[in-house]
């Protein structure tokens, strides 16, 4: 599996749970651990910009790992 793979699984993955805290933070009732779930969505969007600009850099480096 190339890096280019792999960056592009841990991205998915990445977007899924922070789809995931973004869903609990609007079900709960509880207003902490609302709080707590929104702080984890907004990590978890924050380490997507930076996998995604790792992305870019690679295609950049690399093109023959450019998305198709």
């Amino acid at each position: 599996m190339t890096v280019a793979t792999q960056l592009q699984q841990a991205i998915a993955t990445v977007q899924s749970a922070a789809a995931s805290m973004k869903t609990f933070a609007l079900e709960t009732q509880d207003q902490q651990a609302k709080q707590t779930f929104e702080q984890l969505a907004q990590t978890l969007d924050n380490a997507l910009a930076t996998l995604k600009d790792r992305q870019n850099y690679i295609q950049q480096q690399e093109p023959q790992y450019k998305k198709q």
